[in-house]
């Protein structure tokens, strides 16, 4: 009989294209004996969350598989250009599919959609429960947003799981108006925490962590375009905080002995890691695709996205509870990428003179 093991996850934001992650939750979901602990999830990321923690507070792992269909389904059918509906000007500017592209560079949110419509508030709160999800969901979620006035990340947790801080996580302020929580205006998670590791892996009491990526780590075509240049700079910010965390991670190992660590990151020394990367696939589509929620490519991804899941489960799944197997340090921060030496050898210590010497020469 298979062994029952626990697991947390981390979930990157990106858009549409976290429906390659939607994929990966369903499989996974078919796997009775795997157990989620915590879930630390930004943007599109933190939406699968929900949808997942709020089919578990209704009971079953086919009521969250569920849940994840009905919302990116949702999605699709709400798409952007319900923006239209409030402003009859925008239907004659641009196609539909240059809609979101052309709105971001020709006019703030504030101006071509005033009145602060979201699509995303009324089809969530049509399929979570939150009041159910915060007293009865068996996984503990952190739901990262950046404060806007100091661009740090704030995670949202416990009883502070609302549509709010989904909204705020998931908040492209080119798109959409800031997110208002407490008096305080929030953006969109990736800025700041896409996602969340060390905070995860500090303080979750399950030891195993799977992070599932959207965005591709590398792309080596030199953008020239304007829209191109873009997205790349688009991909490198959000890209950043995850390769933070990741340099905090490694100092962490690097600076304290798994035995000898003692503080507030200790647990980090100790954590295992696992990773599915969806950026081979999303790396070879157009970027504005992750704005752009067209059903075809929702279920692409997704089989993608379940494709990647059972390769895990066939590889790495066995090794939950007693193997790390990906070696974050050098997977995100190799020594040579793309031609490039990052890290020099280190150069040999110089023998230290000894004090008698040392003086004589200083006469």
């Amino acid at each position: 009989m298979r062994k029952t093991v626990d697991i947390n996850l981390a979930l990157q934001g990106g858009g549409a294209h976290g429906a390659f992650t939607w994929g990966v939750l369903d499989r996974l979901l078919e796997d009775e004996h795997l157990r989620f602990g915590w879930i630390s999830a930004t943007s599109a990321g933190a939406v699968n969350a929900v949808a997942l923690a709020a089919g578990f507070a209704e009971g079953s792992r086919e009521k969250a598989r569920e849940k994840m269909f009905k919302i990116w389904q949702a999605i699709h059918k709400a798409g952007v250009p319900d923006l239209t509906r409030l402003n009859p000007f925008l239907n004659g500017l641009v196609r539909p599919s240059q809609l979101t592209t052309h709105l971001a560079t020709m006019l703030s949110p504030y101006e071509f959609n005033p009145l602060g419509f979201d699509p995303l508030r009324r089809l969530i709160t049509d399929h979570v429960d939150f009041d159910l999800v915060r007293s009865k969901s068996p996984v503990e979620l952190l739901i990262a947003a950046t404060h806007v006035a100091t661009g740090r990340a704030r995670l949202f947790r416990h009883d502070e799981i609302t549509i709010d801080a989904v909204l705020a996580s998931a908040c492209l302020p080119v798109m959409h108006h800031a997110v208002e929580i407490e008096g305080s205006a929030y953006w969109d998670g990736g800025f700041s925490a896409n996602p969340d590791l060390v905070t995860l892996a500090s303080e979750s009491p399950t030891p195993d962590t799977l992070l599932v990526m959207v965005s591709p780590r590398v792309n080596a075509k030199l953008p020239t375009t304007a829209r191109d240049i873009s997205n790349h700079a688009n991909r490198l910010t959000f890209n950043a905080p995850l390769l933070r965390d990741i340099e905090v991670i490694t100092a962490v190992r690097e600076t304290s002995g798994s035995l000898l660590a003692k503080g507030r990151l200790a647990p980090i020394c100790r954590h295992r890691f696992h990773l599915i990367d969806g950026g081979p696939i999303t790396g070879t589509m157009n970027p504005e695709t992750t704005l752009k929620p067209d059903w075809d490519v929702i279920t692409y991804l997704h089989g993608a996205g379940r494709d990647h899941a059972e390769k895990w489960l066939d590889v790495a799944r066995s090794a939950v509870g007693r193997l790390e197997t990906v070696d974050l340090a050098k997977y995100f921060f190799p020594a040579v990428e793309d031609g490039v030496t990052f890290r020099a050898p280190i150069p040999a210590k110089r023998p230290v003179p000894k004090r008698g010497a040392a003086a004589k020469r200083a006469k």
